[in-house]
């Protein structure tokens, strides 16, 4: 049990520092609303403190499948 809550509190604090970098980033107000920009904040916060030595996530074309007929 104890070490389930350790692992939890350091995902819960690796998860925070990934949307403190997507804040710094301004993705929340300086891109229109896209897929790309939706896949570009996910992996900014997933890769969390990475961000900060070096890591620069990005999607460039996002494409959605077409529903079939």
């Amino acid at each position: 049990m104890r070490i389930a809550r350790v692992f939890g509190v350091i995902a819960m604090i690796w998860l925070l520092v990934g949307v403190l970098a997507v804040w710094q980033r301004d993705y929340f107000t300086s891109r229109t609303p896209s897929c790309g920009t939706a896949a570009d904040i996910a992996l900014t916060v997933v890769a969390g403190p990475l961000n900060y030595m070096g890591v620069n996530p990005q999607v460039g074309e996002c494409r959605l499948p077409e529903p079939a007929a």
